[in-house]
């Protein structure tokens, strides 16, 4: 055996060190992907919410033409709130989507890790 005891201690309080930045590094590049997509279902659902007060608006002001004006006012209003209806179910149904998506768990980082663990134990024996 070449090597004392207190260069292998040396050696492998170096080589925890390394492995300990990489597997950071590792976890945070997969969170920042996680949170990127969390991020866009966040706003789409953000999106969805106007569109969904969009909709209460242009209904209520149809239920208060219709008390008061005329038949022509009223379709206007009404096609204008059904397409908001449209585009706040669309965005909805896209935000949910996109949600049901994210992976909270840095899968790489776990399996890294448990290999980690492998190596480490072969190298005790």
């Amino acid at each position: 055996m070449d090597e004392t005891v207190g260069e292998l201690v040396s050696q492998l309080t170096t080589d925890l060190g390394q492995l300990t930045r990489q597997e950071l590094a590792l976890a945070k590049a997969e969170l920042q992907a996680e949170a990127k997509k969390a991020g866009k279902g966040a706003g789409m659902l953000g999106g969805a919410a106007f569109a969904g007060w969009m909709v209460a608006l242009f209904v209520s002001l149809t239920v208060m033409w219709a008390l008061d004006e005329a038949m022509d006012l009223i379709w206007a209003a009404l096609v204008v709130a059904v397409l908001w209806a449209v585009a706040a179910v669309v965005l909805a149904m896209t935000g949910r989507k996109e949600l049901r998506e994210v992976n909270p768990k840095p899968d790489q980082t776990v399996e890294s890790l448990k290999e980690d663990a492998k190596w480490l134990t072969t190298r005790k024996s």
